[in-house]
């Protein structure tokens, strides 16, 4: 039993070892190598991005070289005639090109800077709600971002009809001395709001600010939830005035929320197209095109010109990458600074 005994112990300590040698580190020679598995997760998302954006990108700039029309898109389409820069030169030489393009940025400037102040008061004013009004607040407003561009414009539209608009029978029941002096008329039955560019972007900017500030509002309100309470009481115990505790701590505290805030808007009011061509009614109306109308009139329009059409919209594509380049740059410069 002894013998046995000092066999079994035996044999426990010499299958000890080898149990630790068993324990071998993994064979890394049969995986991808480290630096190659971030790359690897990524792949799927670019080959998404590469399928619908990139692609339909590169036959948009290829097709702006080319005269492209009816007889290169039908079942049996003949080859695409090559301009090379013809298309840009005419869209440069256009007076409507000037035109349009002006319409573009004077509308942007006031949609952006309006859509920004008016969503920063109401994620202000939601910040100092309760949660149960907050919620009830942001849930109204959210529905008027989630509604479908279309279903904006015509809204609007019939908001400010000229017949049977509510707009105009607003207007109407204001004091006739009232009117007067503020509007410099009394009357406005019949009052065509969308006959006019002008006022065609004026019912159009109304529309997208009332479209667009809800997210902005949410956006500011998710930051200023980040900032701490303690900053505030400080402030309000130094005597801080709302508006100094507002330049002082809370803007430079969502500077960054408010500088991609401000591209994505840039971005999206440089290239509304919806409801302008709902506002508009088609594209009878060249005097209030911007640059999307008009590069959607010249492709699809008879006879189309589809060329020339994707000429106008790389155009607004290089107008917009340059104007996101050189803020985002200049938000890289100003972290570097501090």
């Amino acid at each position: 039993m002894a013998q046995t005994s000092t066999a079994a112990r035996g044999g426990a300590h010499s299958s000890a070892p080898a149990r630790r040698r068993s324990h071998r580190p993994p064979d890394r020679s049969r995986g991808l190598p480290a630096w190659v598995v971030p790359y690897a997760l990524l792949l799927p998302g670019l080959l998404v991005i590469a399928v619908l954006l990139l692609y339909p990108l590169y036959q948009m700039v290829d097709m702006s070289f080319h005269k492209v029309g009816l007889r290169q898109i039908r079942p049996n389409p003949q080859p695409a005639e090559f301009l090379g820069l013809d298309n840009y030169t005419q869209v440069l030489r256009s007076d409507l090109f000037w035109s349009s393009l002006r319409n573009t940025v004077v509308f942007a400037v006031i949609t952006v800077a309006l859509t920004l102040v008016i969503g920063t008061l109401v994620g202000l004013l939601l910040n100092r709600l309760g949660k149960k009004m907050s919620t009830f607040v942001i849930v109204g407003i959210m529905a008027a971002w989630a509604t479908p561009p279309t279903a904006t414009a015509i809204i609007w539209k019939w908001l400010f009809d000229a017949d049977a608009g509510v707009v105009n029978w607003t207007l109407n029941l204001l004091p006739d001395w009232l009117s007067s002096l503020v509007f410099g008329r009394a009357d406005w039955s019949g009052q065509p709001w969308l006959n006019d560019p002008s006022t065609i972007y004026l019912v159009l900017i109304v529309a997208v600010v009332w479209a667009s500030f809800p997210f902005i509002a949410v956006s500011v309100l998710a930051g200023l939830k980040s900032i701490p309470s303690e900053l505030y009481e400080a402030a309000r115990v130094d005597g801080s005035t709302p508006g100094r505790t507002f330049r002082k701590i809370t803007f430079p505290l969502l500077r960054p929320v408010f500088s991609v805030l401000l591209v994505l808007s840039v971005i999206w009011d440089f290239k509304v197209f919806t409801q302008l061509y709902v506002l508009a009614g088609g594209t009878t109306n060249r005097d209030s095109f911007n640059l999307s109308l008009w590069a959607y009139t010249e492709a699809f329009s008879a006879p189309p010109k589809m060329g020339f059409g994707a000429a106008i919209a790389v155009i607004l594509t290089i107008i917009m990458l340059i104007i996101t380049a050189v803020y985002v740059r200049q938000i890289v410069r100003t972290e570097d600074v501090r």
